[in-house]
Order: C-alpha cells, then structure tokens, then sequence
C-alpha cells in the first residue's frame, strides 16, 4: 500500500538537510522522497506512516508536523 506523507520541517541550512536525507532513506520501505527548501516540506511516499517519518526525524533532532497543520504555522 503506498502512502503520502507530508511534513513540515524546518530546513535551515545544507547540513540539516543532509541529514534529513540520510535519515528518510533509512526508513523501510519507501518509493520516492522529495525536500522542497523554499516550503520547508518533506514529501515521502511508499509503504510508510506519518509516525515513522516523524520518529526518524526525530532521531536526528528534526521537529515534524503533519503538513495540514502546519501550513498555517511559520517556524
């Protein structure tokens, strides 16, 4: 089953989204992913949950919120 998940994270420099990067590809299971820099907006899509996106994030030290209720919401 493939999933879209889209979060807000906030992408500050080359080196956060490195990792971001590296942390979203060690998740099981994904298709693609993509980092959108101008929205601060992580899309992953594949057979994965907003939890799990958000605990890798996590891990690294990255807050996540779901993109719906973070649309409104500037960092």
């Amino acid at each position: 089953m493939t999933n879209v998940v889209e979060l807000k994270v906030g992408l500050h420099c080359e080196e956060c989204i490195k990792m971001i990067l590296k942390a979203i590809k060690k998740i099981q299971d994904i298709e693609t992913y993509d980092v959108d820099t101008t929205l601060n907006k992580v899309t992953v899509t594949g057979n994965v949950t907003n939890a799990q996106v958000v605990k890798a994030l996590h891990k690294i030290g990255k807050q996540a919120i779901n993109w719906e209720q973070g649309s409104t919401t500037s960092y």
